[in-house]
């Protein structure tokens, strides 16, 4: 026995990539994921390779994963695809403690996210192609 096949959930024209468990907070996450949605792949590729932030070099390894998901698997144009979604989710969460002064201790969370990023392929307007 097999495991059952589930209906696909996304739309033909969709691909995705999923991280879990990443080592950083989900607040801090969730504002590298807002520079690239609603953006086209190739625009937030370049925006990821020039931030300053830490997390930004997974967050792009994420979104090429995805943008070859939907190239090798699904067959999508690479050129035209957008960002759909880049969701952001809580995951576990470490306690660890910190000694204080008089023999008490403070306890520090290190938190952890999953990241879903979601690409799919666009039709080009039409009006580019009419001016030119």
């Amino acid at each position: 026995m097999s495991k059952p096949k589930y209906p696909r959930t996304l739309a033909e024209t969709e691909a995705q990539a999923v991280l879990s468990n990443i080592r950083i907070s989900p607040r801090k996450l969730n504002l590298v994921a807002g520079l690239i949605r609603n953006k086209p792949a190739s625009d937030a590729v370049a925006t990821l390779t020039f931030s300053k932030r830490r997390i930004a070099g997974t967050v792009k390894k994420a979104l090429e994963s995805a943008i070859a998901n939907a190239e090798n698997n699904h067959q999508l144009d690479v050129d035209r695809l957008v960002v759909t979604r880049a969701e952001v989710g809580k995951s576990v969460v470490m306690r660890r403690f910190h000694a204080r002064g008089r023999g008490r201790a403070s306890q520090i969370e290190k938190w952890f996210s999953h990241l879903k990023i979601v690409v799919a392929e666009r039709k080009q307007p039409e009006t580019q192609n009419e001016a030119a």
